[in-house]
């Protein structure tokens, strides 16, 4: 009877270890607010789940570290791959690298530049960037009317890095939206990356007002951006009533700056949201379930009047 049980109980951790499921996640970069939010979503829905591990690793911004963490991970027989890319125009050797192993992979937030040709067992679950720039640019076209600036307003563009997808689609829409009827009074006066970074926003910032530069409203693809433009403007003792400034994520930090009357409007992109469903969609692939190619959690505009509804998010 003795052997009986003690059988038994092997057979009980044999088939749960069996059921354990492990994903490796690669993330562009650690040090980053939103890539925070995100990476926080996925370990939360995965301790919610029982048996999943994730084994996350920071790839600091490095394409080739990146790549590294991903052989790594399918030599190291992971069930599946989350990969948030560094740069969305070297997916297609990630992609392939995967396929051949026969792994699942998904990619979140930043949209690999083989979206339409990837491979079986492959995802990508981020939010629409047509949406994104477009709420944005919109409502600072609606503001600068209500200032009576209807009839000719300068505006400067603060991009993202040119090598992710997100950046120049959010600079796109920019340059959408400007070109409708109702927004064409609204002429770009100067258009520049500042890489995401609250630190070259500051900077780029400065830059332009030593020239002389003279603009109505700041369109930053991102709050970090928006919030380094804040603190430059203020720094060179200008009048926050007068600029309207405009960012994307509705990261916290970009919400108390809302509430302290600098940053006039953000869109929330469910950083959290967008961990869950990278986290849902791979293990769905990993067990043979069938997941949409593109997966996208709606974006949302952010303005002083629902703030409070935000807020109570982060």
């Amino acid at each position: 009877m003795k052997k009986l049980l003690t059988a038994t109980a092997l057979c009980t951790v044999m088939a749960g270890a069996a059921s354990a499921e492990n994903i490796g996640v690669s993330m562009a970069l650690f040090d980053d607010n939103f890539l925070t939010v995100l990476r926080n979503g996925m370990q939360d829905y995965a301790t919610s789940q029982d048996g999943v591990s994730l084994q996350i690793e920071d790839a600091q911004n490095d394409v080739g570290k990146q790549l590294n963490q991903i052989q790594n991970f399918i030599a190291s027989g992971v069930d599946a791959i989350i990969v948030n890319p560094v740069d969305t125009d070297a997916t297609v050797a990630m992609s392939a690298a995967a396929a051949e192993a026969g792994i699942p992979l998904v990619y979140v937030n930043r949209q690999p530049v083989n979206i339409d040709t990837l491979p079986e067992k492959q995802a990508f679950v981020a939010s629409n960037e047509v949406e994104s720039g477009t709420l944005e640019t919109q409502e600072v076209c609606r503001l600068l009317k209500e200032q009576g600036k209807g009839n000719g307003a300068k505006i400067v563009v603060m991009m993202g890095e040119l090598s992710n997808q997100a950046a120049r689609q959010r600079t796109q829409d920019i340059h959408d939206v400007i070109a409708t009827a109702d927004c064409s009074f609204m002429t770009i006066v100067e258009e520049q990356t500042a890489n995401w970074s609250r630190t070259q926003g500051a900077d780029l910032m400065t830059n332009w007002l030593s020239a002389g530069l003279e603009f109505d409203a700041v369109v930053a693809n991102n709050d970090e951006m928006a919030i380094g433009a804040i603190q430059a403007l203020k720094a060179a003792g200008k009048d926050m009533g007068e600029v309207i400034v405009g960012g994307v994520d509705a990261t916290q930090d970009a919400l108390a700056a809302m509430a302290a009357g600098d940053l006039d409007v953000t869109v929330f992109q469910n950083a959290a949201g967008q961990g869950q469903g990278s986290v849902d969609a791979a293990l769905k692939l990993a067990r043979g379930e069938s997941v949409d190619t593109k997966v996208y959690i709606p974006f949302e505009l952010v303005t002083p009047a629902n703030l409070a509804d935000y807020q109570s998010k982060n």
